[in-house]
C-alpha cells in the first residue's frame, strides 16, 4: 500500500483555505477585491455577527455569464490572467482563482450573476465540495455573493475566531482599505442590519476625510512627488496628529493595499526628526509604478510585495516625504487629492490649488491644535515695531551675522515700495509676553498661539547644525577663557584619538593633564551653553558608538544633543524683541513644528475657542 496519496480536492481547498481564510475580514477582502476586479461602481456589503453568521458582498459590475459561474468556484480558474507575462505585470488586484473555491470548502456559499446582455441571472451554491447546477434568479446585473457560517466544517478553525465585536472591526478595517484605494466606487457598509458606513464615490481627498475624519484630513500635508517611472502622492499627517499605534498608516502599490518592511523603513526614517520615539505616523499613501517592477506573487493573501530595485524606492519614499513634512506644505501644489478625477491615472490630474479646504476647517474645531505652517509665508511690507535688528538674533542664537540673516532679510526684501500697505501678520504672530518663563505667548490673525521656548530654540539650533555639518561650515568659536574639567582615562583617550573628528564638529578639546582635559574651541551656535557638560556628553557620544558612526548613522542623535545644550533654558526672561525674533525664525526654519525629540513647539487656540470657552454669542 502506498505511503503517499493524492488528497481530495475538498481537503486540498480547506489546506488552502487556511492560508487564504484566516477570519471573516479575509474572505471579505477577496470578496471586495473581486468586486472591484468586475468595475463596479457601487459595492454594499452586509455582516450578520461580525461576519461569522453571513457576508453578503453585492456589486454592479459587469457580471458572470451563466457557462463561467462553475468555473468561478473552481480552483485555479481565472479570468484575469493566462500567461506566465500576465503574472509578471498583474494589474487587477486578484490572480490566483483560489480565493472563492477556498471560501466555498469551509462555508456555505452562494454565488449569483448577471452579465447584462443576460435575459436573468443565474446561481449556484457550494457546500463541502458539492456544486449545484445553475438555477435562473431574480437579479439586477452584476454579482451578489453570500458566505454561510464560516467554518461550520472544520469546527476546530471556528474556535479561534474572536468575539463578534473583534470579527466585526477586522472586517470594517479591510472595508475602510478598499474604499480608500478606489474613492471613484461608492461603499456602503451594514452590520446586523444598521448601516455602519455609506461612502458616496467622490475625490480622493474627499475619501481620505470620509474615512479617516476631518481631524486627519486638516492636520496632514499632500504630497504628490514623481521621480522616473515613480509617482509617490496622498496625505501625511503632521506630528501633532501621531499614534499611538499603527491603526492609521495606508499604502498602496498600484491600488493595492500593502505592508512591507522596505516602505515602513522608509517612511519611520522620514519622520524620524519629527516624532516622539513611542509614537507612530499616519498616512494614506499611493505608490504607482509600471507592474512588472513590483511582484505581488510573494504571499498568499499578496499583502506582502517585492520590489525590482528596492533601494531606489526607499530613496525615493523617504525623500518625498522628508521634502513635505520639511516644508510643512504640500511637495507639489497641483495634486490629485485637490481634483475630482477619479481614474486614478498619473498623467491626467488637473491642477487644483491643494490649500486645506477652508469652509471644512472652520466647521472643525480642535483644542488646542497645530495647523500647517509654510515656510517662508510671511513676507511683512513694513517691519511692525517689535521687528528687530539683526543684533538681537545674533544674541538670541548666538551665531554670526552671515549665519542668521534670512529672517531679517525677509523683512527687508520686500519693505521698499510697500511701505504704504497695511502689515501682514506673520504665521506665529507677534509675541504678547512670557508665562513662567517657559512660554511664549503670542496672537495672530486667527487667535492665541502657545510656543515652547526651549523646544523651539533647540529645533533651530538643530537645523542649522545639520546644515552647517553638511555643507562643512561648522565654525568655532574659540573661548577667552579655556574651559578645563577633570576626566577618566578613556575620555582622554577619546579626545586624543579623535581630535579630528572633533573637530569637524567644531570642537578642539586636547589634554590638559594626565587626568584633565581642555576646551578651547565650541561651535559658533553653542557658545553660550554649558562647555563642560556639552563636551562630556559628546565624547561619551563618540566613545560609546564610534566616531565613524557618530558622524553618520547617529549624527543626528549626537547633534540633538549639541542643540539641547545650547538651547535657551526654562525661567530665562526674554524681552518681546528676543520673542518675536525666535518666532521669525522658526517662520523660515524646516521643521520648527516640533522639537529634536518629537515634541510640539507650538500650539494654537483659535478665537472660535476662545468664545465657546466663554461661552460668548450664548
Amino acid at each position: 500500500m502506498n505511503a503517499i496519496k493524492l488528497l481530495p480536492d475538498l481537503l486540498i481547498s480547506q489546506i488552502a483555505a487556511g492560508e487564504v481564510v484566516e477570519r471573516p475580514a479575509s474572505a471579505l477582502k477577496e470578496m471586495l477585491e473581486n468586486s472591484v476586479d468586475a468595475g463596479a461602481a457601487d459595492i454594499t456589503v452586509q455582516l450578520v455577527q461580525g461576519g461569522i453568521k453571513l457576508i453578503r458582498v453585492m456589486d454592479n459590475g459587469t457580471g458572470i455569464s451563466k457557462e463561467d459561474i462553475p468555473l468561478a468556484l473552481a480552483r485555479h480558474a481565472t479570468s484575469k490572467i493566462s500567461t506566465l507575462e500576465d503574472l509578471q505585470q498583474v494589474v487587477s488586484l486578484g490572480f490566483r482563482g483560489e480565493a472563492l473555491a477556498s471560501i466555498a470548502a469551509v462555508s456555505r456559499l452562494t454565488l449569483a450573476s448577471r452579465r447584462a446582455e443576460q435575459k436573468h441571472a443565474w446561481k449556484v451554491q457550494a457546500e463541502s465540495g458539492r456544486l449545484s447546477p445553475p438555477e435562473p434568479v431574480a437579479l439586477a446585473s452584476g454579482t451578489t455573493v453570500e458566505m454561510h457560517d464560516l467554518y461550520f466544517n472544520t469546527p476546530a478553525r471556528r474556535k479561534f475566531l474572536k468575539t463578534e465585536a473583534t470579527e466585526f472591526s477586522y472586517c470594517e478595517e479591510t472595508f475602510k482599505r478598499i474604499a480608500l484605494s478606489r474613492p471613484d466606487i461608492g461603499f456602503t457598509l451594514q452590520h446586523n442590519g444598521t448601516v455602519r458606513r455609506h461612502l458616496r464615490a467622490a475625490d480622493p481627498r474627499s475619501r481620505i476625510a470620509a474615512v479617516l475624519g476631518d481631524e486627519f484630513s486638516q492636520t496632514s500635508v499632500l504630497i504628490d512627488e514623481q521621480a522616473a517611472d515613480l509617482r509617490l502622492w496622498g496625505s501625511a499627517a503632521l506630528p501633532a496628529y501621531s499614534r499611538a499605534s499603527r491603526d492609521a498608516q495606508y499604502f498602496f502599490v498600484n491600488g493595492r493595499f500593502v505592508r512591507d518592511k522596505l516602505i515602513t523603513h522608509a517612511l519611520r526614517e522620514a519622520y524620524r526628526d519629527v516624532l516622539h520615539l513611542d509614537r507612530y505616523p499616519a498616512f494614506v499613501l499611493f505608490l504607482e509604478m509600471k507592474a512588472e517592477s513590483v511582484d505581488a506573487n510573494v504571499h498568499p493573501t499578496k499583502i506582502e510585495v517585492r520590489f525590482r530595485d528596492p533601494r531606489a524606492l526607499h530613496q525615493f519614499v523617504f525623500h518625498a516625504i522628508d521634502k513635505a513634512l520639511a516644508t510643512g506644505q504640500p511637495a507639489s501644489r497641483g495634486s490629485v487629492l485637490a481634483t475630482g478625477d477619479q481614474e486614478h491615472k498619473p498623467n491626467d490630474r488637473g491642477n487644483t490649488d491643494m490649500a486645506i479646504n477652508e469652509k471644512a476647517g472652520a466647521e472643525f474645531s480642535g483644542y488646542p491644535r497645530q495647523g500647517v505652517m509654510s515656510l517662508k509665508s510671511y513676507i511683512s511690507p513694513e517691519p511692525p515695531a517689535a521687528a528687530q535688528p539683526q543684533a538681537f538674533y545674533s544674541a538670541l542664537f548666538g551665531v554670526e551675522d552671515d549665519g542668521l540673516k534670512s529672517a531679517q532679510t525677509v523683512l527687508d526684501i520686500h519693505t521698499a515700495g510697500t511701505r504704504a500697505k497695511e502689515p501682514e501678520v506673520p504665521p506665529l504672530g507677534f509675541a504678547l509676553g512670557q508665562l513662567r518663563g517657559i512660554y511664549i505667548l503670542s496672537q495672530n490673525d486667527r487667535g492665541l498661539l502657545i510656543v515652547d521656548m526651549h523646544a523651539a530654540h533647540e529645533r533651530l539650533l538643530y537645523e542649522k547644525l545639520k546644515s552647517a555639518l553638511d555643507n562643512h561650515t561648522l565654525a568655532m568659536q574659540p573661548l577667552l577663557i579655556p574651559a578645563t574639567f577633570y576626566a577618566d582615562s578613556l575620555d582622554i583617550v577619546t579626545a586624543e584619538e579623535n581630535s579630528d573628528s572633533l573637530s569637524e564638529l567644531g570642537f578642539e578639546i586636547s589634554t590638559f593633564s594626565p587626568t584633565m582635559l581642555v576646551v578651547r574651541s565650541v561651535p559658533v551656535a553653542l557658545k553660550n551653553a554649558d562647555v563642560v557638560k556639552l563636551a562630556r556628553d559628546v565624547l561619551s557620544d563618540i566613545r560609546e558608538f564610534g566616531a565613524s558612526q557618530a558622524l553618520t548613522s547617529r549624527r543626528n542623535e549626537l547633534l540633538s544633543t549639541m542643540a539641547c545644550h545650547g538651547a535657551v533654558r526654562a525661567n530665562r526672561m526674554l524681552t518681546i524683541p528676543e520673542m518675536n525674533a525666535l518666532l521669525r525664525e522658526m517662520e523660515v526654519t524646516e521643521r520648527a513644528g516640533q522639537c529634536n525629540h518629537g515634541r510640539p513647539t507650538w500650539f494654537e487656540i483659535s478665537l472660535a475657542d476662545l468664545d465657546k470657552m466663554f461661552m460668548r454669542g450664548k
